[in-house]
């Protein structure tokens, strides 16, 4: 009995996977653009001492030693820049990508332009939805996490993060677009880099914000689909439009 039950409990989940997926493609297939179903993963860390250091050494891409015991980090290396876990792993950004794929088992679409679907949009904060976009040569982290700002009134931060430098990330712009209901809304912003803590830029509000009747407006069934496109600019403008 337990385990039909564990089976039938995994049929159900991928036949609403597929179910998804089959919404997506009906919805966008005439715009020619990949679809990325993402599940939702309930956020199992908050390590404000890790982003702290990460925050205060952004420009230099170096961590400063840990204060918990005596030895000194290599300046070359990153922590883990997976935003729902407290990985301890560290490691040179060039090899971040196959950390974040192999470990944490992250997606990653290729594409200038792609459709980011999230699901169950209900389920209680904290909750991440995250993939990797590859493109223009690079990789980018998308994360779309429901978070309470204020006890009682969650949100929805959505921001694009390029695992390089800040010096790097200044060569691309990223724009964010929901559209639904004779309704749209856009965001355009540089990415910020992996080096400053998707914690740090959520807190600063620098980044797509949706409170929950606004993400209402733009959801179909406890989804949001988010349009993304990148582009290589050396322009900092940062906008918000309906």
């Amino acid at each position: 009995m337990l385990f039909f039950t564990q089976c039938f409990g995994a049929v159900l989940d991928l036949i609403h996977l597929r179910f998804q997926h089959y919404k997506a493609k009906r919805v966008f297939s005439a715009a020619g653009q990949l679809v990325c179903v993402v599940n939702p993963t309930h956020s199992l860390k908050y390590a404000p001492t890790r982003c702290a250091a990460v925050q205060t050494s952004t420009e230099q891409g170096v961590l400063p030693p840990c204060h918990h015991h005596e030895a000194v980090h290599d300046p070359q290396l990153v922590p883990c820049t997976c935003p729902l876990f407290s990985c301890p792993w560290e490691g040179h950004l060039e090899v971040v990508v196959s950390h974040l794929r192999q470990t944490h088992h992250i997606n990653i679409l290729q594409g200038a332009e792609i459709v980011f679907l999230a699901t169950d949009m209900h389920l209680p904060a904290p909750t991440d939805w995250i993939i990797m976009h590859s493109c223009l040569g690079h990789q980018f982290l998308l994360v779309l996490r429901k978070q309470e700002k204020y006890e009682g009134h969650p949100q929805f931060f959505a921001t694009m993060m390029l695992i390089g430098t800040p010096t790097q990330a200044d060569n691309f712009t990223y724009r964010l677009e929901l559209n639904r209901n004779q309704r749209r809304l856009k965001w355009e912003a540089t990415p910020r880099s992996v080096l400053e803590c998707v914690d740090s830029v959520i807190s600063d509000g620098d980044c797509l914000v949706l409170n929950t009747s606004l993400a209402q407006l733009f959801s179909d069934n406890g989804s949001l689909a988010i349009r993304i496109a990148i582009t290589t600019s050396k322009v900092h403008n940062a906008e918000a439009e309906i």
